[in-house]
């Protein structure tokens, strides 16, 4: 198993700890519009590594430990990390745009930063198998329910953080590798589809 991801995995399972045992800590860490928009940016990147109980931190954990070797075969620890965090931020960013101005919205979770590693994970192996469906299959599957829960507002899961997670994930791994867009055009392309349709909705003020 990799050391970058066995800290990884470290790092989120102190923290979240942490969280659980210290309320104040909790809540001067996690994702809060209003506090982020007052100036304490460093939640868009602390939240990431706070959960809500040990179900929500093992989901995360695992799902980065099972896709995770997948993007380090690729491309190597240093640019794992690349993807990891830059999908954190695009998770935190997406969500702060779609909620600016809702102060009052709260998050945590890893869950941005690992669909960002699942999305990278599919666009290199997008015939592995997710739940016995092709991974490709996966994700356009669980991005569209991401936009079905963003307008939904039914559930306390960030659905939004997901969709910029994987947005992060899916344009982080094709800057590394242009060459997808030659080589693996048809993925590229389906992968994309509820991207575009999350924007036109956005765009058009149905989200």
């Amino acid at each position: 198993m990799n050391i970058v991801l066995i800290i990884l995995i470290l790092v989120n399972v102190i923290i979240s700890y942490r969280g659980f045992q210290d309320t104040n800590f909790f809540r001067k860490y996690e994702f809060h519009i209003g506090s982020i928009r007052a100036g304490e940016q460093i939640r868009m990147f602390s939240s990431a590594f706070l959960h809500a109980d040990m179900m929500h931190l093992a989901f995360n954990m695992l799902t980065l430990y099972f896709f995770a070797p997948v993007v380090l075969n690729y491309l190597g620890s240093f640019f794992f990390l690349v993807i990891y965090i830059g999908s954190l931020l695009f998770g935190n960013l997406l969500t702060l745009f779609f909620h600016k101005d809702d102060y009052s919205y709260r998050a945590i979770g890893a869950s941005g930063a690992v669909t960002g590693v699942l999305y990278s994970a599919i666009l290199f192996e997008p015939d592995m198998s997710v739940n016995f469906i092709p991974a490709y299959i996966f994700g356009i599957i669980y991005l569209l329910f991401s936009i079905y829960g963003m307008r939904a507002k039914s559930d306390n899961i960030g659905h939004t953080a997901h969709f910029g997670g994987a947005i992060g994930g899916y344009v982080i791994t094709i800057a590394r590798v242009p060459e997808m867009l030659t080589e693996n055009t048809n993925v590229v392309i389906i992968l994309a589809i509820p991207i575009v349709i999350l924007f036109v909705m956005a765009r058009l003020g149905k989200i």
